[in-house]
């Protein structure tokens, strides 16, 4: 029984390929995954060995601000007094002392006018200590006036800039220009250190813009004495410095901070994973149908050996075999393409950012997925078709027709079953009944078994609906024919187009999402917002971009302009929790620019240390007006803030926001928002040209009348779904595979069939157009599918999000129509290989096949 399995597994090569090229598809992005992350991972513990290489411990300030949960911009780090630094110097052991002033944020303008951007690695502002083993000067001198910097290679080359040149630099302050005297770059012939962009200033400057303060550090970087370890230097300088100080040898030092990026490479390498089984989910489909196929192909050739006296043990087995065999091979190709896919985002992230790469390896962790996955997902796919095969009785060795079609009663009520606990789930995720991770297991859950429920429904639907879009082809007898193919077979029609449902379901019901979000938007901003300028800009991984308050006591006094409101940004402290909060000059002009109206209290600050806020924060921390609520910034003491008022809620403004003596405790004292009203009767478009000139200086920001801003906003919903629909590729790709494969395998399943219809008078264009129609019937019928499940899926999270400001329930009518047009598309381009081969069969071979 093994080597007839093994004999009619190599005789169909074919079959043996496209029943594989799912399997392959999915594993490469597994093991991709595995790759890449690995990779990176030992590419970064590369970098920080070398990073800290000069440094034996580290002496860094322990934050006063709340740390756990918390995923905001860290803000500037804390800062050593100088007469800590003199006492770290006396600690017996300690051969040499290096003060740091040292922190993300400081931006240079390139040549070009604009900020140089960054795709991640940070832009650090530094003071010099001198050159060392790692850096060194390439061009120019060291900085030795306060107008003065040097930047590595890489920066320069980013900004266009050169020694000589005037420099604007933009960090805790507004912009100020410095003259470049130096570039400098590190062993290895290495630009910059894995892609960050270094500025570095005179010791007071550093300290000034960087930290906000002069006679302060950042860090101390220790070196031992002869005869000293790491360990033992550590141990000295904790109990001189006591406890709020954090001591690191240089291996925690670089465990500490490899770790830190690894979390960060974790969740790039889930999001590969999460489409990878999204991928894997719909190639499950593939490999059912061509079981099912491959299994009705056979009946007689394994009813024969029933009858020869095969046992259904075997039959199953031999089916299985097969399946194994074929994942087993999909998992070795999968694993060498993903392994070439790792290489390849590793290089391109290499580049990107100038981190030099490791040498590529392949980790146990994806050799183990690859076969795991692979396996699995085809023996479990292969598992219904081999158990349907198994129960072939004896006697269909006799019969000329193979399988008839079976009843749907029980395929339907099973459905029904499995997509009302799929509802089930999915309803109490999005209704936030989990906990934590329990909800969005909920909802994952939730749309995965909806999907199979759905799936199970299909053979329901496929004969009507099917039937009904054949229509549209039945001007001719090859479109009559090619419609009645495609629902001949129900369950075959249903699962080769719920591959193609699955991924169009997700990518609609996003579609849905992100244009309600769009919608309510823009219905939100006409309705709750007044203002009619905004300066505002995109900001990066330290928080929104600032820009000089002058720009808004210069704008307020600009003819026409009638009210004038900054907004100023800043992650605080508040009781246990890190949270955003806004300060504002006056609370009652920025409420009413917004419509805000008090629910209790007054909307306005008539003291220090006030703030309003919200009804649900304010019940969340159990606030009532009059009573105080304890909060911290990066810089000084605790506030002891009053609440005098909670405004109605509103979709557009919402947490604490308070008055303006706490901003000198920002790390950034600059607004991050401008709000502007002009008079009735005045041109906002010449307002907004006089506040643009204002804004020369402030190259990280620009100003937008309420419509440029609102679809400035709305792109970023386009981008996202453009990066979705980027990835959700690969699962349509499988699903025109299944088409191809469905076609492919019913072209040889119909071959006497196929030589009967060339025999009374059918042409070859007219076979090729019959093959066409059932492969376009079937793509769109997968299409409207996925549609109406996504629209489903879609409308239900926007309902749910209604109270965090989806207003509007929005569809995306040409996006759809879109989809369903490429989807016919796809039909066609499924049926050239079938068709074709269709139409070249040997009308008498054919005639005579069994």
């Amino acid at each position: 029984m093994l080597k007839a399995t093994l004999k009619s597994l190599l005789s169909r090569k074919l079959r043996l390929v496209l029943s594989g090229l799912a399997v392959v598809l999915g594993v490469m992005f597994v093991s991709g995954a595995f790759v890449l992350t690995d990779t990176l991972g030992r590419s970064f513990d590369s970098l920080f060995s070398s990073v800290y290489s000069g440094i034996d411990v580290q002496v860094t300030k322990k934050s006063e601000l709340a740390t756990a949960d918390f995923d905001g911009p860290e803000g500037a780090p804390p800062t050593i007094a100088a007469a800590e630094v003199d006492k770290i110097k006396s600690v017996p052991g300690v051969a040499e002392v290096t003060a740091q002033a040292s922190a993300d944020g400081a931006r240079v303008v390139g040549k070009n006018g604009k900020v140089v951007t960054s795709f991640g690695p940070p832009r650090m502002g530094e003071n010099w200590v001198g050159e060392n083993d790692m850096l060194k000067l390439r061009e120019g001198r060291a900085p030795s006036a306060d107008n003065e910097i040097v930047v590595n290679a890489g920066l320069a080359t980013s900004a266009g800039i050169k020694v000589g040149d005037d420099v604007g630099v933009l960090t805790l302050q507004p912009k100020k220009t410095f003259k470049l005297v130096g570039i400098f770059g590190y062993t290895g012939d290495r630009d910059s250190l894995g892609g960050a962009q270094e500025v570095m200033f005179t010791t007071p400057v550093a300290q000034e813009l960087m930290l906000g303060q002069k006679g302060v550090f950042s860090s101390v970087d220790v070196k031992a004495a002869g005869g000293v370890t790491d360990e033992q230097l550590r141990d000295r300088i904790a109990a001189a410095v006591g406890e709020g100080y954090k001591v690191q040898t240089n291996a925690q030092l670089q465990a500490a901070t490899s770790k830190s990026f690894k979390e960060g490479l974790g969740f790039f390498n889930n999001i590969l994973i999460g489409f990878a089984g999204v991928a894997l989910f719909v190639g499950t489909f593939l490999i059912l149908n061509t079981f099912s196929i491959i299994v009705a192909q056979r009946t007689r050739e394994l009813a024969l050996m029933r009858a020869l006296g095969g046992s259904r043990g075997q039959t199953l087995g031999s089916v299985l075999i097969e399946a194994v065999a074929i994942g087993l091979l999909a998992s070795v190709l999968g694993l060498a393409a993903g392994v070439g896919v790792g290489v390849l985002l590793a290089w391109l992230f290499g580049n990107l950012t100038g981190v030099a790469l490791a040498s590529v390896g392949v980790p146990a962790t994806a050799v183990i997925s690859s076969f795991v996955v692979g396996l699995v997902v085809t023996v479990v796919a292969a598992v219904l078709p081999a158990l349907r095969a198994s129960r072939i009785p004896p006697i269909a060795a006799l019969q000329e027709v193979a399988t008839p079609d079976r009843p749907l009663t029980k395929l339907t009520v099973s459905g029904a079953l499995v997509g009302a606990v799929g509802g089930t789930l999915l309803g109490l995720g999005l209704a936030g009944k989990g906990s934590g991770n329990t909800t969005l297991w909920l909802i994952l859950g939730g749309v995965l078994i909806t999907f199979i429920g759905v799936a199970l429904l299909t053979p329901l639907l496929a004969r009507p609906v099917v039937g009904l879009l054949g229509r549209l082809f039945s001007w001719s007898v090859p479109g009559k024919l090619g419609r009645l193919n495609s629902g001949r077979n129900p369950r075959r029609t249903a699962i080769t187009a719920a591959a193609l449902m699955v991924g169009l379901a997700l990518i609609t019901g996003v579609n849905v999402i992100l244009a309600s979000a769009k919608s309510s938007l823009n219905e939100q901003a006409a309705k709750d917002v007044t203002v009619d300028l905004i300066i505002s800009g995109d900001g990066d991984q330290n928080g929104p971009a600032t820009f000089d308050p002058a720009v808004m006591t210069a704008a307020a006094k600009i003819p026409g302009v009638t009210a004038a409101s900054p907004e100023y940004w800043e992650y605080g402290q508040i009781g246990n929790d890190r949270r955003s909060v806004s300060a504002v000059p006056d609370a009652a002009a920025w409420a009413s620019m917004f419509k805000l109206t008090p629910q209790a209290g007054e909307l306005r600050f008539t003291g220090k240390d006030q703030a309003i806020v919200d009804p649900d924060t304010a019940k969340d921390r159990g606030l009532a007006v009059g009573q105080s609520v304890d909060m911290r910034f990066t810089r000084g003491e605790v506030h002891h803030v009053t609440i005098v008022g909670i405004y109605a809620k509103s979709n557009v403004a919402n947490g604490f926001v308070v008055s303006d003596n706490v901003i000198p405790d920002f790390r950034i004292q600059q607004p991050a928002w401008g709000y502007l009203k002009v008079a009735p009767g005045t041109p906002v478009a010449g307002v907004q040209q006089q506040v643009d000139t204002l804004l020369k200086d402030n190259p990280e920001v620009s100003v937008a009348n309420r419509a440029e801003y609102v679809a400035a906003q709305s792109a970023q919903f386009d981008q996202l779904l453009t990066m979705i629909q980027i990835l959700l590729a690969l699962a349509i790709l499988i699903a025109v595979l299944g088409i191809v494969n469905t076609l492919a395998l019913s072209v040889l399943e119909r071959t006497r069939e196929l030589g009967l219809l060339r025999a009374i008078g059918m042409r070859r264009a007219q076979t090729m157009r019959m093959v066409t129609v059932e492969a376009v019937v079937i793509s769109v019928f997968g299409a409207l599918l996925g549609l109406a499940v996504g629209v489903g899926l879609g409308s239900a999270v926007v309902r749910a999000l209604k109270d965090e400001g989806f207003t509007q329930m929005a569809f995306p009518w040409t996006q759809m129509a879109t989809y369903l047009v490429l989807a016919a598309l796809v039909g066609v381009v499924a049926a050239v290989l079938p068709s074709i081969r269709a139409a070249r069969v040997n009308v008498l071979q054919a005639i005579a096949h069994d």
